[in-house]
């Protein structure tokens, strides 16, 4: 029986089973899942937000055909406050990042300002701040998936990324889950996923 489950990845947690070190913190920390159900995709262990867990093979392969294009939407915070020509720049599909050492043209993305706060659970630990740097947020949707793709796009037109959260996955959202929280989905819900 096909099993699909929606978490909401907690800062500091490898988007794995098995622990590379006994310090690492690892999704079975957080619940026992069937064994046989993986995440699709990952999040480094500095992002947060939403992972998709299940077993269904076909829909695995699916999201993580390079040609299906599905869109991952993130909320970023960033050190300082971008004008509206630094947010083109990653939207126009010009941008090149390191990507296995080699030039990776990114793709063009959907990308917007939120303004200094959002409506967000604090992360723990919390980020580092400087007092004399403001931050921002930006939402930023990419129908790819590269290596740290996101923080090497912000870092190239000079905004360290604080803070890396997914928000969605297809037609997939957090909602109201809160960092470690998991939801069961049906078949049906899951297959959001696949929707542009």
């Amino acid at each position: 029986m096909n099993r699909y489950y929606l978490l909401h990845k907690p800062f500091g947690y490898l988007s794995q089973f098995t622990k590379e070190a006994p310090d690492h913190k690892v999704l079975s920390d957080l619940f026992q899942f069937p064994k046989d159900v993986y995440p699709v995709g990952r999040l480094d262990r500095d992002s947060e937000g939403l992972l998709l867990l299940t077993n269904d093979k076909r829909l695995n392969k699916d999201l993580l055909d390079p040609n299906s294009n599905k869109p991952k939407t993130y909320w970023v915070q960033i050190e300082g406050i971008p004008e509206e020509q630094d947010l083109d720049t990653l939207r126009n599909g010009k941008l090149k990042i390191r990507v296995n050492k080699k030039d990776h043209k990114c793709k063009t993305a959907k990308v917007k300002f939120l303004g200094n706060t959002i409506d967000i659970t604090d992360r723990e630990p919390p980020i580092r701040e400087r007092a004399n740097i403001p931050t921002s947020w930006v939402q930023i949707t990419l129908t790819e998936g590269k290596n740290r793709q996101v923080r090497k796009m912000f870092a190239k037109i000079d905004f360290p990324v604080l803070r890396l959260v997914r928000v969605g996955l297809g037609g997939l959202t957090l909602d109201s889950l809160q960092p470690g929280d998991i939801r069961e989905l049906t078949r049906l819900e899951a297959l959001q996923a696949l929707k542009k």
